[in-house]
């Protein structure tokens, strides 16, 4: 119980710490005022369209790595979960080798199509995305495996169509997990700061999400830092506990 608790105060005390050291008394000018807004709606407005990346292209990914018989899928695997282990900086460097101006295909975007992906907001969604996917399709592919594939079978056995199959049988099925990966993708791609910065730079209203702005508010507010963070705080703690009480409970 002692390495329990030492291990749950490690946690709770420095956001214990965060509300108390909080400016209450200018909290709502603070709250309220134009920079706040924007950042807070540019951060919800990104992560969101980054989680919707994510769908599209993660639950397939989870799919192929426990379903499809995969040559190498643990290497595949491996380098699926890359982004969690490599900082975030990293990660926003190989980006703009890849999609810079002069990047691996950032140059024929921008040769061909007139798109350049740094220092905006669709930079910003892309750099999210990026170190985000992995909670996806991590949590997605374990909820594949617990299913019973023989749900499927049977409706191989009664003429559906792969596609059919899938939409109306195994995704039901892994519903829970999808939506459980869904809420981890967004959450961390709410808070992601490296990555975006690197990538997408610091443009206030384009590009500067409220992770960047709380760095930036740091050095010269930091009670504006704190309003920020709480507000981070109180997004993330409110939208993970709605959907653990209504999906992630039900899964387990």
């Amino acid at each position: 119980m002692v390495p329990a608790t030492i291990g749950l105060l490690f946690l709770v005390v420095p956001l214990v710490g965060l509300v108390v050291r909080a400016p209450w008394h200018t909290l709502p000018e603070r709250l309220f005022s134009a920079e706040i807004g924007v950042a807070l709606r540019l951060s919800l407005v990104c992560a969101s369209s980054a989680t919707v990346i994510c769908l599209l292209l993660g639950i397939p990914l989870a799919w192929l790595l426990a379903r499809a018989d995969l040559p190498g899928r643990g290497l595949v695997r491996a380098l699926v979960t890359v982004p969690l282990v490599l900082p975030p900086v990293v990660g926003g460097v190989a980006l703009l080798l890849v999609f810079g101006r002069r990047g691996l295909i950032g140059q024929y975007l921008y040769e061909w199509f007139g798109v350049s992906l740094p220092f905006t907001t669709a930079g910003v969604v892309v750099a999210e995305a990026f170190v985000a996917m992995p909670f996806l399709v991590i949590s997605v592919e374990g909820a594949l495996r617990a299913a019973d594939p023989r749900y499927e079978e049977a409706a191989a056995t009664l003429g559906a169509s792969p596609w059919l199959t899938f939409r109306r049988v195994t995704l039901p099925s892994v519903l829970p997990g999808v939506v459980a990966g869904a809420v981890l993708c967004w959450a961390r791609a709410l808070g992601e700061f490296g990555a975006t910065i690197t990538f997408a730079g610091n443009f206030p209203g384009e590009t500067t999400t409220m992770p960047i702005a709380v760095y930036l508010a740091l050095q010269t507010d930091p009670d504006a830092a704190i309003v920020l963070s709480l507000v981070l705080l109180t997004v993330s703690i409110g939208v993970l506990a709605a959907l653990r009480e209504r999906w992630i409970r039900g899964a387990m």
